[in-house]
């Protein structure tokens, strides 16, 4: 499955009424880090597929989910469970540091 694109609109639906735990990627179009991260969240979506939905919030267009998780910089990595923030990453990240948190979650 393809990465998934949370909204305002979908973020209940898709992130906090989950059955299975989710990845969300806020960035932005114009911030360098997260065009690094880009692919790695893609590679991810792929290989998690089935066990982690994973997917991006763009703060521009999603304003009220990145306000209601305090989002201050991007990127920031927001792990979900049952509709909680269980954990949470600032900044570009390796993929091996966010598959071992995917795992130990």
């Amino acid at each position: 499955m393809p990465e998934l694109n949370f909204t305002d609109d979908n973020f209940e639906a898709e992130v906090l009424k989950s059955d299975l735990p989710v990845l969300v990627d806020f960035f932005a179009e114009w911030c360098g880090p997260c065009q690094m991260m880009a692919p790695v969240i893609d590679e991810l979506a792929k290989e998690y597929d089935g066990k982690w939905k994973i997917g991006k919030c763009n703060v521009d267009e999603s304003p009220q989910m990145s306000g209601k998780y305090g989002v201050q910089s991007i990127p920031t990595i927001l792990f979900f469970k049952d509709g909680e923030v269980v954990d949470k990453t600032m900044g570009a990240q390796p993929k091996d540091a966010l598959k071992s948190k995917l795992d130990s979650l």
